[in-house]
């Protein structure tokens, strides 16, 4: 059953460490059978507050997704991400 891993950005505290973020974090696919389904395209809010941006990513299924997380690839690049901003990550199973 797919997964998806949900990046809500609620605020930039650090600017270059997000960059950091952005040159570091690709690497981490590698390997992983990711989907890009939205990336911090324009978005409507339709209730509550805005947050700056929201990323969804796909995954075949719950492993494969926590196995992505916790590569050490991902969690190198994470560093630069909690440095850099305030986020909530979720991971949702899917209903497929």
């Amino acid at each position: 059953m797919s997964a998806y891993v949900i990046f809500i950005r609620e605020s930039t505290t650090d600017a270059a460490e997000m960059e950091q973020y952005a040159q570091t974090a690709p690497a981490a696919r590698t390997g992983h059978d990711i989907t890009r389904l939205a990336f911090y395209g324009k978005l409507d809010v339709l209730e509550g507050e805005a947050p700056e941006g929201v990323a969804i990513l796909r995954f075949p299924d719950m492993a494969a997704a926590r196995a992505w997380y916790e590569s050490p690839l991902y969690q190198a690049a994470r560093q630069h991400r909690l440095k850099g901003a305030q986020y909530r990550l979720l991971l949702v199973e899917g209903s497929d």
